[in-house]
């Protein structure tokens, strides 16, 4: 959680936040997961407060 913290939300809301305030926010959020031959596509409620903030620190941690 803390190299979540550093790398992937450093200049959100989330950057001082405690593991369990990220773990409940952040990656606990339901979402319908489809498995194709090429790709895995995760869809989430477009609905949900954070939903800025995830797709932030999935870019983050997507590039190398």
């Amino acid at each position: 959680m803390q190299r979540l913290r550093e790398i992937a939300l450093r200049h959100t809301d989330l950057a001082k936040a405690t593991a369990a305030t990220i773990r409940v926010k952040l990656l606990k959020i339901g979402a319908a997961v489809i498995r194709n031959t090429r790709r895995i596509r995760i869809l989430l409620a477009s609905h949900h407060p954070l939903r800025d903030i995830y797709f932030i620190a999935a870019n983050a941690l997507a590039s190398p």
